[in-house]
């Protein structure tokens, strides 16, 4: 995935990062959205697979879309959310985007009724499955590599940290060899690879931030979410939080660590998100008091004022 530092200096002059919006509009030729919906899953460390508990972090409903509930059929979670992305964005096609919890975790029997019906619809031209890295096997792969011949295939493993010590303190139930193990299982069966990453863990210091842009350069990774760390009401880090508060990134820090990140990561790897959202009711911090188009023209802005872009630094830190 590495590039010569010409071509480069030729992405420059046409975008400072590698846009997913953009990519799905050159592949396809149109403006494609996301659809959310929710399969009624839930995680093997809630449920007593892995362990108990959950993430942390974690509480779905910050990022649950009001369209997708599982008491719903899928086709009506579906035929809901196009005709709201058809009227507030003009799209045409569509991802059914299955994402509340661990959207592989259950027997492929199961999974595949729920797939096609979300597939059944005629403007929807793929998946794109959240999950797990310990929650995809043989079988399923096997099943979606044959799909992928002829629909757009994402499989987003979250990730969240490439360091163990995170991961075993906000309880994810999987280390950063899993996860790397799952990539190699997954890489050159035609599924696009997505993963997601916090950066603001107060124990993580920046250099490590930084460090995981280079750990993820050469991953075989196709697309990146980055999220900053958000602290939301009913996890346990956000009663952690309330009892004990901790450091929490700034608007202004956070757009600077972005674009840190982002000199540091290939430029092949596309980047679907930029920073993390969550409802005011349930947002205890940090609260930033701007709109997501104010976020991310702050960051936007901070990548020209810094006369910078995705992989400046890539090659250098080869």
């Amino acid at each position: 995935m590495s590039k010569t530092q010409s071509e480069i200096g030729n992405r420059k002059s046409e975008i400072r990062y590698n846009s997913y919006g953009r990519f799905l509009k050159e592949r396809f030729g149109c403006r494609v959205y996301k659809v959310s919906v929710d399969g009624g899953f839930s995680c093997p460390n809630r449920d007593g697979t892995v362990a108990v508990g959950g993430c942390t972090y974690c509480n779905n409903d910050s990022f649950r879309p009001k369209s997708a509930e599982s008491l719903k059929p899928i086709s009506q979670q579906v035929g809901e959310g196009i005709e709201f992305l058809r009227k507030r964005y003009r799209a045409e096609k569509f991802i059914v985007y299955f994402q509340p919890f661990t959207n592989t975790h259950a027997p492929l029997e199961r999974l595949i009724p729920l797939y096609e019906e979300a597939l059944h619809h005629p403007d929807v031209i793929g998946l794109s499955l959240g999950t797990r890295p310990d929650c995809v096997d043989e079988q399923k792969l096997l099943w979606l590599e044959q799909l992928a011949q002829t629909r757009f295939v994402t499989l987003e493993y979250g990730l969240q940290s490439v360091y163990d010590t995170t991961l075993a303190r906000i309880n994810r139930g999987h280390n950063f060899q899993c996860w790397v193990d799952a990539m190699d299982r997954t890489r050159n069966r035609g599924i696009w690879l997505c993963t997601h990453l916090i950066l603001g863990f107060p124990w993580e210091s920046k250099e490590e931030m930084l460090r995981a842009a280079d750990i993820l350069s050469d991953t075989g990774l196709n697309f990146l979410k980055l999220h900053h760390l958000h602290v939301v009401r009913n996890t346990l880090m956000g009663n952690e939080y309330l009892s004990h508060p901790f450091p929490l990134l700034g608007l202004e820090e956070y757009a600077d660590l972005v674009v840190d990140f982002l000199e540091r990561l290939n430029p092949a790897i596309f980047i679907e998100r930029l920073f993390g959202t969550a409802p005011e009711d349930l947002l205890i911090g940090p609260a930033w008091g701007k709109s997501k188009g104010g976020i991310q023209r702050t960051i936007e802005q901070r990548l020209v004022t810094r006369s910078t872009y995705q992989g400046s630094r890539y090659l250098h830190l080869r």
